[in-house]
């Protein structure tokens, strides 16, 4: 079997069986519900087709606990963020465990959900422990304290996908994505995490990781993400520019990872790639300031972390700063560029905004001139509206 082992053994599939489906939708309309917001809607999911494997449904406050403090479930398997589901005091004491609720977004309820227990929580220690902080000006943290005071943990089992679900062409199950690995004979595939769209320095450490791996799986992440952030569609497109220019059709793929940015730094990179793993991959690029925000972060600290976890299931691999060197005449890295800093063309992600913003197109020795060309056009559109 290509591919890497699932965590825990097993994949998970939590999708109720189609002959059940509407007899357990028809007793949904009879239980109480909860309302889920965006990052509850795609955890649901993400449990639901295993990409979250071993998680069967939202985490009981054994699990809780455990994650929090030694940033593992409480069977000792490597676990980094809480996956949780949050209602009012008010709502929460109205709920019982042993209870079956539906799980709701908008007039669809996607789910039921048999409730395990039924706990309060630390919003201030939450914040801390995950993210570092509890700098309201972190977007993680900012989310924490909008939470509802209680946790409800549980099993799923999820009666139909939330509508309106984007990319759906790129959207693979894990089990789909595996399915597909085999068929292509890829033993080894590197996965690449992004919220932003390529720039040259990325496409460069893909390539020298694909060097030493069978295939390379670009796995953007399309959930919810910070609103300066550069929106999902336009990242699509650069990618897809992209591929269809400078990457090896049979040795490349594309697809979208539909969860929620955390914003965790380090514990979100661990948390990438157990879930990487899950779809399969048996490598994960980690470069610099992996899913890091603002200064909360040393570059780094996101690739230390994985000294703390024998075993993972997965191969970190680890990448300097890379840039263009005007003296080498190419892209390079620290670790193999002598050069002086002032002959590397290396932009920031608000010093690209900046020329955006003021028409100035990025510079192709950072980022090549389609996606440049992408990036101007809907920079030009938002500002019109």
């Amino acid at each position: 079997m290509a591919g890497s082992t699932p965590h825990g053994g097993k994949l998970i599939n939590r999708f109720v069986d189609s002959k059940e489906s509407a007899a357990l939708t028809q007793k949904a309309k009879g239980l109480k519900s909860i309302s889920l917001s965006p990052r509850e809607v795609s955890d649901l999911e993400l449990i639901a087709d295993g990409a979250f494997s071993p998680l069967t449904g939202f985490m009981n406050q054994d699990d809780y606990q455990s994650v929090l403090t030694n940033m593992r479930l409480a069977n000792g398997l490597p676990w980094t963020l809480p996956v949780t589901l949050s209602v009012a005091a008010v709502q929460a004491g109205s709920f019982k465990a042993g209870e079956a609720v539906a799980l709701k977004a908008g007039e669809d309820t996607l789910a039921i959900l048999h409730i395990s227990d039924i706990y309060s929580f630390d919003k201030e220690k939450e914040a801390k422990q995950v993210y570092g902080t509890n700098d309201m000006s972190h977007p993680g943290v900012a989310y924490t304290h909008k939470l509802g005071d209680s946790y409800i943990g549980g099993t799923i089992d999820l009666l139909m996908r939330p509508r309106g679900v984007a990319f759906l062409e790129y959207q693979k199950t894990p089990a789909q994505m595996r399915k597909l690995f085999e068929d292509r004979g890829w033993n080894k595939v590197v996965a690449f995490q992004t919220r932003n769209p390529i720039h040259r320095a990325h496409e460069y450490i893909q390539k020298c990781a694909l060097e030493m791996v069978d295939g390379l799986l670009i796995h953007p992440i399309v959930g919810e993400t910070k609103g300066d952030d550069v929106p999902a569609n336009v990242r699509m497109r650069c990618y897809e520019v992209l591929l269809d220019n400078y990457y090896p059709k049979d040795r490349s793929l594309l697809s979208v990872f539909p969860a929620a940015m955390r914003y965790a730094g380090p514990r979100e990179a661990i948390f990438h790639a157990i879930c990487r793993k899950n779809y399969g991959a048996t490598h994960f690029i980690v470069g610099r300031d992996h899913a890091g925000v603002g200064s909360f972060y040393g570059p780094f600290d996101a690739q230390k972390i994985f000294g703390k976890f024998e075993n993972l299931g997965i191969e970190p691999i680890f990448f300097n700063n890379a840039f263009y060197c005007k003296k080498c005449l190419t892209m390079a890295s620290e670790k193999i560029c002598p050069h002086d800093e002032s002959e590397r063309v290396s932009l920031s992600g608000t010093r690209v905004r900046e020329m955006l913003v003021a028409g100035e197109c990025p510079p192709p020795e950072f980022t090549r001139p389609e996606v440049a060309h992408i990036l101007m056009e809907a920079m030009s559109k938002n500002k019109a509206q």
